[in-house]
């Protein structure tokens, strides 16, 4: 309807004809360049998530194969070990008695990002999700594949520094992206590339 009214209310004059091609291509170009932007983005999120995914379920594989029913390795003295144990509760031990509800949580965040991904037109916001999702996809592939069961699979951790919770790189990744996304939104800028203001 705006459209019609534009075009009823210009002068019919060869000037305005020749104008006319101007304004139609002056138009599309704001509706054109999102796209890009989109497809610039997108790429970013998931090749981030999925060099996380494949950190993790390395490290996760090794950790198995080599440390795990054998003796931690220390790395830095009493400050860092590696230490293979199964955590069937959330990041850091918490909650182990909550398997499937992490699981569900876990999944949900994935089904989420990958929605948001289509309106995401920021690069930091790009990489911080791409890390939220490569996490939960990391450690949601060992509650669903490893034992005791599907959807109640204890969490692979290794990494130990002292007076603190063994985690993965998949916990990582989680809390890198968590603190930069709060970075951002203090920053004021939205995954849609704006920026706000309060």
């Amino acid at each position: 309807m705006a459209e019609a009214e534009r075009v009823i209310g210009m002068p019919d004059t060869p000037e305005a004809g020749g104008a006319e091609p101007e304004e139609s291509s002056g138009a599309a170009a704001p509706e054109e360049q999102p796209v890009s932007r989109v497809k610039r983005k997108i790429p970013v999120l998931f090749g981030v998530a999925l060099v996380a995914y494949l950190l993790d379920l390395g490290s996760k594989m090794l950790v198995v194969a080599k440390l795990e029913h054998h003796e931690p390795i220390e790395v830095v003295g009493d400050l860092l070990r590696f230490e293979a144990i199964r955590n069937a509760g959330a990041a850091f031990g918490i909650g182990e008695a909550f398997t499937v509800i992490f699981t569900a949580i876990a999944a949900s965040v994935i089904v989420v990002i990958a929605r948001l991904a289509r309106k995401l037109y920021s690069l930091p916001w790009a990489i911080a999700l791409g890390l939220l999702l490569g996490g939960a996809l990391g450690n949601l592939t060992d509650r669903v594949f490893r034992s005791p069961g599907v959807f109640k699979g204890a969490v692979v951790d290794f990494i130990a520094p002292a007076n603190f919770a063994v985690f993965n790189l998949a916990d990582s990744a989680i809390v890198c992206g968590g603190i930069l996304i709060v970075i951002l939104s203090f920053r004021g800028l939205d995954p849609d590339g704006t920026v706000h203001k309060d």
